[in-house]
């Protein structure tokens, strides 16, 4: 079939359907049926039909591209940034491609005036939240989004009343996944390192699935075992050296995320205690390091694909207009050597 300079009306014609099919299939729109996707597909590149992005956008007023905030929270400090943020960078990017959608990636602080610069804009049609932060600190933020109708999707927990939609893990079922596999090991004296400020509610969520497993097996929740530690491996050193001079017995550390996990595990180890022979221990994320440091660490795993594929799809899903609700994955617990022996596992709260 030979059409010269094909438009969206010759392909929309051919396969007897709307422009506005035609549009929606070319951009691998979940709206169009699998089927009709494919003969439309098929029929643009058998002439040679590609879009005109920048054409489009004028008409349509979208610019087919998202924005990936990514906030900095290191502060100037060593601290590293949240290296699972990364692994989902590439899945978020790979998901945006099969809907027809180009992906902006910017490093934010999140003392700057991000909101305005986007929700004054038509830089993106919209945006994926990424490391946000303290909840009272962006909750102002997240507002003046929302009254400027931007369409957004932060990547955490589902909290009460707050603007937008979020797309995340269930951390309360992944704490209480940790919590239970340590007890089933044996483990009766076991410490938390992390967050549970209400301020950062995903990272309070696993401290209190930690607590519910603990509650439930009748074991107590002992603040001596607990030391407050931000995303670092250095300050997951710190607080074990801290549970260390507090002179507490522990045998076993849930840790908030792997890389105070990881700084937890070499503090033992510079200290004369074995990992998991004295002390198992278990973190969360399941970053791509984990499964690569010596013991390899047992971890609850926040899925990277399914996490940037879902945040992709419910934002797409807000640009198209479609009603999308917030919603959280399940996680799973990732048992490596970290622990050691053989947990009777009960099932996940």
């Amino acid at each position: 079939m030979k059409i010269e300079n094909p438009t969206s009306r010759d392909i929309a014609d051919l396969a007897g359907v709307s422009q506005a099919t035609v549009s929606r299939a070319l951009r691998n729109s979940p709206q169009v049926r699998p089927e009709t996707r494919a003969r439309i597909q098929g029929i643009a590149k058998e002439l040679n039909y590609f879009v005109n992005r920048n054409a489009a956008g004028l008409r349509t007023q979208h610019s087919n591209t998202i924005a990936l905030l990514l906030f900095d929270e290191t502060d100037g400090t060593d601290k590293k940034m949240n290296l699972f943020f990364w692994a989902m960078l590439d899945n978020i990017t790979r998901a945006a491609a099969k809907l027809g959608y180009d992906v902006l990636v910017s490093l934010q602080q999140l003392t700057d005036d991000w909101h305005m610069e986007y929700q004054a804009s038509h830089r993106a049609d919209g945006l994926i939240l990424l490391g946000y932060g303290d909840y009272a600190e962006y909750r102002e933020k997240l507002d003046a989004l929302a009254a400027a109708h931007t369409r957004f999707i932060i990547w955490g927990p589902i909290v009460k009343d707050q603007p937008g939609r979020s797309f995340g893990c269930d951390n309360e079922s992944g704490g209480y996944q940790a919590a239970n596999h340590l007890l089933a090991l044996g483990r009766r004296r076991i410490a938390y390192i992390g967050r549970k400020r209400r301020g950062s509610p995903e990272h309070a969520a696993r401290y209190d699935g930690y607590a519910r497993a603990l509650l439930e097996a009748g074991v107590e929740c002992d603040d001596k075992l607990r030391v407050p530690a931000d995303n670092s491996e250095r300050l997951g050193y710190a607080a074990v050296k801290e549970l260390l001079e507090r002179g507490q017995p522990f045998d076993g550390l849930f840790a908030s995320t792997d890389l105070i996990a990881i700084g937890a595990m070499r503090a033992l180890a510079d200290n004369g205690k074995t990992v998991p022979g004295d002390v198992s221990v278990v973190g969360f994320d399941d970053m791509p390091l984990a499964a690569h440091v010596t013991p390899a660490l047992t971890t609850v795993q926040q899925n990277a694909e399914i996490a940037g594929t879902g945040l992709v799809a419910n934002l797409v899903g807000l640009i198209e207009g479609r009603p999308i609700e917030s919603r959280l994955m399940a996680p799973k617990l990732i048992v490596r050597d970290s622990c050691g022996g053989k947990a009777r596992l009960m099932p996940a709260g």
